[in-house]
């Protein structure tokens, strides 16, 4: 008995590409798919979480969006790994910056992410998991953003199960600790990759300053996030697959 459609994918796995592209909006998903694949055609709307499969430069790529959380990308990240086939997951977000020298447009590529979430209890390890990044996404994803001259960092990140923290001080202790940023996806994604046997890369365009206040206005992150997004699909166009 086939384990798809799941309840919160209606499709089949030839209908996705073995990389995908995950933002957390599905209105980000559609963006890409109208702008940036050719003959984008939606295969999942399940919940409104909106999955594309076309082409960029030739190679066949998918994107869907994840929704927010850890929990959330860690439904669809399970499902598309186990179920319909997929190989590559890249995420693409935004992130704020808790880090003086990780500048708002900056793109940050997550090496490693921490998290304060209990998504790794379920596995029962003998220990501390530390979630970290495919290394071959990785560098092919430095190499296409040092060929598009992006600024950007690479390094450890925060995936934060909270966005409004009751510890005022939380911020300051992943700070000393050399986290760049904050999100809330990535750690998730990349233990369901490690569980799966599959490849995961979270990449993020600094969209806010915690520290300084600064914020991109929606025109700017537009046009920021273009970049993250050429970076994304020139490594998945990239991969041998």
């Amino acid at each position: 008995m086939a384990v798809y459609p799941t309840p919160h994918i209606a499709a089949t796995p030839e209908d996705f590409a073995k990389t995908v592209l995950m933002p957390g909006d599905p209105l980000r998903s559609k963006f890409i798919a109208e702008n940036f694949l050719t003959d984008a055609k939606l295969i999942n709307n399940v919940r409104g979480v909106q999955g594309y499969t076309g082409t960029y430069d030739g190679h066949r790529v998918s994107v869907m969006a994840s929704g927010m959380g850890i929990p959330s990308i860690g439904i669809y990240s399970y499902e598309l790994y186990n179920f319909f086939g997929v190989e590559n997951i890249i995420r693409i977000g935004s992130t704020g910056s808790i880090n003086n020298d990780v500048k708002v447009r900056d793109l940050v590529f997550a090496m490693g992410a921490s998290t304060n979430s209990a998504y790794a209890r379920q596995f029962e390890l003998p220990g501390t998991f530390a979630p970290i990044a495919d290394y071959g996404l990785l560098k092919t994803a430095i190499e296409k953003a040092d060929e598009l001259n992006v600024r950007y960092h690479v390094g450890n990140i925060l995936s934060s199960d909270t966005f409004y923290d009751a510890q005022d001080d939380a911020n300051e202790r992943w700070i000393k600790m050399g986290v760049l940023c904050i999100e809330m996806e990535t750690a998730g994604l990349y233990m369901n990759a490690a569980k799966a046997g599959k490849k995961a890369l979270g990449m993020f365009t600094v969209s806010d300053h915690i520290l300084s206040g600064e914020a991109l206005s929606a025109e700017e992150r537009q046009n920021s996030f273009t970049q993250m997004m050429e970076v994304a699909l020139k490594t998945a166009a990239s991969l041998d697959l």
